[in-house]
Order: C-alpha cells, then sequence, then structure tokens
C-alpha cells in the first residue's frame, strides 16, 4: 500500500512533463523547479516503483519499456483526474436531479408555488416532489430534503427551520349550524372530530380553560392520511378539524370555515423544519439552493 505522504498525482505530472517536453530541464522550467529538484524527483520514483523509467546514458531523454507504460498510464489518469476536477467545479452550478418530499399541505400551500420560479432560475435541476403525511427515510427513499412539522426526533439529519404556525380547530358553516358551536372545551365530547390516521407527536387537541391545560381526544366517523385531506372533510361539513393556520387561512378569510374555541386556544405552535442529510461535508449544489429558496419565500403563520 503507497505511503500517505506520497504525492503520486504530483510524481506522475512532473514524470510526464519531462517526457512531453524531453529532458529535466524543460520540466523544471515549466514547474518553476531546479533541474536537480526535478531529476531527484524522478529517481525517487522509480525507486518507490522499483523499475528505471528513463536511461540517463544518452544526451537525448530515452524511456525504457516500463517508463513507456507508466507514462502512458499515468497521461491517461491525469486526464481522468482534470475530468474530475472539472466536473466538480460545474457542480458549484445546481443541477442534476432533486429528490424533495413534503407534507400534502405544505406542498399544496408552499412548495407547488415556488416550484416554477426556483426550476426558472436553476433550469439544469430535475425536481422530483413527493408529497405525503408520510415519514420517510431520507436514506433509504434516496431523498435529498423533507419538510417536516412538529417537534423532530433525534436522528443524523440536519434541520433548517423555516418557522412555525398556530394551530386552530375549524369546522364549516353548515357543520357548525347542523351540530352547534361548541362553547368550551367540553362540548366538543358531543362532536364528530375529524382526525389523522397516524400517530403523532401530540396526539391529542391541547386547550387551556381558565388557566388549567386540557386535552381533547379526538374521536370521530372519519380519519385521513395527511392534513389537506382532513381539510376537505371539514369543508365538506362533516366535523371539526384542528389544522395549521397556514393551510386554512384562505379558508377562515372566505368564510368556508370557521375558527372555534378561540378563546381556549393555547397559543401552540408547530415547527418546520427542512431536514436533509448533510453532517460532515458540503452540500450539492441543488440542495443548498432549494434551501435557500425556501427560506427566503416561505412565510408561516
Amino acid at each position: 500500500m503507497a505511503r500517505l505522504d506520497v504525492n503520486r498525482s504530483g510524481e506522475m505530472e512532473v514524470f510526464a512533463k519531462v517526457v512531453d517536453l524531453g529532458g529535466f530541464s524543460a520540466a523544471a522550467r515549466a514547474f518553476r523547479m531546479t533541474p536537480s529538484a526535478v531529476s531527484k524527483l524522478v529517481s525517487r520514483l522509480e525507486e518507490r516503483l522499483g523499475a528505471r523509467l528513463v536511461n540517463r546514458s544518452t544526451r537525448k531523454l530515452q524511456l525504457t519499456p516500463e517508463g513507456v507504460t507508466f507514462y502512458e498510464r499515468s497521461v491517461r489518469i491525469l486526464a481522468d483526474l482534470e475530468e474530475a476536477e472539472r466536473g466538480a467545479a460545474a457542480s458549484t452550478t445546481p443541477r442534476g436531479l432533486l429528490r424533495v418530499n413534503a407534507s400534502v399541505p405544505f406542498g399544496r400551500h408552499f412548495l407547488l408555488p415556488l416550484v416554477p420560479e426556483f426550476l426558472a432560475r436553476h433550469p439544469a435541476v430535475c425536481l422530483d416532489l413527493v408529497l405525503t403525511d408520510a415519514v420517510v427515510d431520507l436514506l433509504e427513499e434516496r431523498t435529498d430534503v423533507a419538510i417536516r412539522s412538529g417537534p423532530l426526533k433525534s436522528s443524523d439529519l440536519v434541520a433548517r427551520k423555516l418557522g412555525e404556525t398556530r394551530m386552530v380547530i375549524v369546522g364549516a358553516p353548515a357543520y357548525l349550524k347542523r351540530a352547534g358551536t361548541p362553547a368550551a372545551p367540553r362540548e366538543l365530547e358531543r362532536h364528530n372530530l375529524l382526525r389523522f390516521g397516524y400517530a403523532r407527536a401530540v396526539e391529542g387537541w391541547p386547550l387551556v380553560e381558565r388557566g388549567t391545560p386540557v386535552t381533547v381526544m379526538p374521536r370521530g366517523n372519519a380519519h385521513a392520511s395527511d392534513g389537506e385531506a382532513l381539510r376537505q372533510l371539514a369543508l365538506g361539513g362533516l366535523g371539526l378539524a384542528r389544522l395549521a393556520a397556514f393551510q386554512v387561512k384562505e379558508d377562515l378569510s372566505a368564510g368556508r370555515l370557521v375558527a372555534v374555541l378561540e378563546d381556549f386556544n393555547p397559543g401552540d405552535t408547530e415547527p418546520i423544519h427542512a431536514v436533509f442529510l448533510g453532517a460532515g461535508g458540503p452540500l450539492p449544489s441543488r440542495v443548498r439552493a432549494f434551501l435557500d429558496h425556501l427560506a427566503a419565500k416561505v412565510r408561516l403563520v
């Protein structure tokens, strides 16, 4: 195994230049070295390889068969290194496939509107966007960035906070007319409470009554896999749902949904993070560009 202090690519480069320019002196001028330094470098290379590469008995540089083979392979290796460096330099321009996973509500209200501008700025990026409220394994799913709501579990992922959003209990006017508008947390027991169909960090609906925290467990005749589905069920008058404020902002303004029990709302918020694999190394430029675009454009309520 080669010693770590041996600069093999540097040796190849000097040796190749000696051959290309036909001598030690010419190569020394090209590298701003002394001819003796170049000669010593080639000698050390021959000693390490255990083979003579250059015959020094004549005034004209003459390669041995081993020298010819080493020169030809060195040229190919140096060309590959140069190509690799050009490729790495080119990667500073965002390009390639970018896989992003986000919840359905966040995707609908934030990501989808931002995609055209992002891709217009970075036309060499191809975006693969998956919307699901399920928590995915970034490594297993080969996902570059995932958007996650709520408290983050300890992991090897890197997180960039995008903001926080209020939570609000809402219902359609038709449902409230039929079932009545709850005036206190205890009245939720007689209402149809729409819930998520998967485990969440906070299962119940937290409220505060007379300074005392109250948690209501949602029970109803329907649950859904994502927040957007719950919103549609609430809009359809099926029951009450507790959703992110950004998700129902337009519905509240338009009167399609009505917020209830706001006097009992504890003001709790859900943080929203962009998580990604990136600990211990630089991010691909496409990932960095996407994260910067999100941070600049996303404004949560």
